[in-house]
């Protein structure tokens, strides 16, 4: 359990160490934070902290994204990775407006509402833009809890225990929990990793169980791994999305041939994409949505 001084200590080496992100600037907005976190949530931040500033310089409030043509929003959403979250954000944008007049809602409850916004993406917005006191509980604050608190070496599954074990972490301050909550994931981020942690480097080491204990390893349950990605049916949606994003007409269904020859993989990443919204079929040919 972290008391006053490792808190301290904690905050002092997030401010000292903390990377420099777009999300992270004073004059970042809360659209600009929510816009990130969605970002986030499946694609290594620094990918996102490329696309951000060009997302936002073409729509940089909800409103701007809300009218924006759904077709446009996927080729800007580019390489991100699972393009339903520009859907889902699109859609989240339309929400803001119609609900809230533009402008993104502070209270945790508001933003559960909107499409696509999860228990982390909401508690996020609130707390690292908005300065409020929540547990954010991400897959890097899970592993230092999990060591720093229960001495193990990995977190395994989500447990329901995980938020009760984070808000246990935060000052009573919103504005210094705040603080706390981004140093954690920080802290999981840079110098408490899954494959090589730097314990000499860490600032609360002194209080860490699993370091306590002699690093024992981990026997509990792991979570499961993620499927390969080259030859997947993920990588045959991607082709063909990236194919579309190319041109600006329809392309003919079996013009896809060369780009990826197993025909019932690609029929299959084809009916998908359509199911999800993605693209638009159409006499034979597919195109972006309008």
């Amino acid at each position: 359990m972290l008391d006053e001084q490792g808190r301290d200590a904690l905050a002092a080496w997030y401010r000292a160490s903390a990377r420099d992100l777009p999300w992270r600037r004073p004059d970042f907005d809360a659209w600009g934070t929510l816009v990130s976190e969605i970002m986030l949530q499946q694609t290594q931040a620094a990918r996102v902290a490329v696309e951000i500033d060009r997302w936002l310089e073409r729509w940089p409030t909800a409103a701007d994204l809300a009218d924006a043509p759904t077709h446009e929003v996927l080729r800007q959403w580019g390489t991100l990775g699972y393009p339903r979250r520009a859907l889902r954000l699109q859609d989240t944008a339309r929400a803001i407006v119609e609900r809230h007049g533009g402008e993104v809602p502070r209270a945790v409850d508001a933003l559960l509402t909107l499409p696509g916004i999860g228990d982390y993406t909401a508690r996020a917005v609130a707390v690292f833009h908005f300065g409020d006191r929540h547990p954010v509980v991400d897959t890097n604050v899970r592993r230092v809890v999990a060591r720093a608190v229960h001495g193990q070496g990995e977190a395994g599954p989500a447990k329901r225990r995980d938020l009760a074990d984070v808000d246990a972490l935060l000052p009573a301050e919103p504005a210094a929990a705040s603080v706390i909550s981004i140093a954690l994931m920080e802290l999981g981020a840079l110098v408490c990793t899954a494959r090589a942690p730097k314990c000499e480097a860490c600032p609360i080491a002194d209080a860490c169980a699993w370091r306590a204990a002699g690093y024992p390893p981990f026997e509990g349950r792991r979570a499961p791994r993620q499927s390969t990605f080259a030859g997947s049916d993920r990588q045959a949606r991607g082709t063909v999305l990236r194919a579309l994003r190319g041109v600006d007409v329809p392309l003919a269904e079996h013009e896809l041939g060369p780009l990826w020859p197993d025909d019932e993989q690609r029929e299959r990443a084809i009916a998908s994409l359509a199911a999800d919204g993605l693209i638009v079929r159409d006499g034979g040919a597919i195109r972006l949505p309008d």
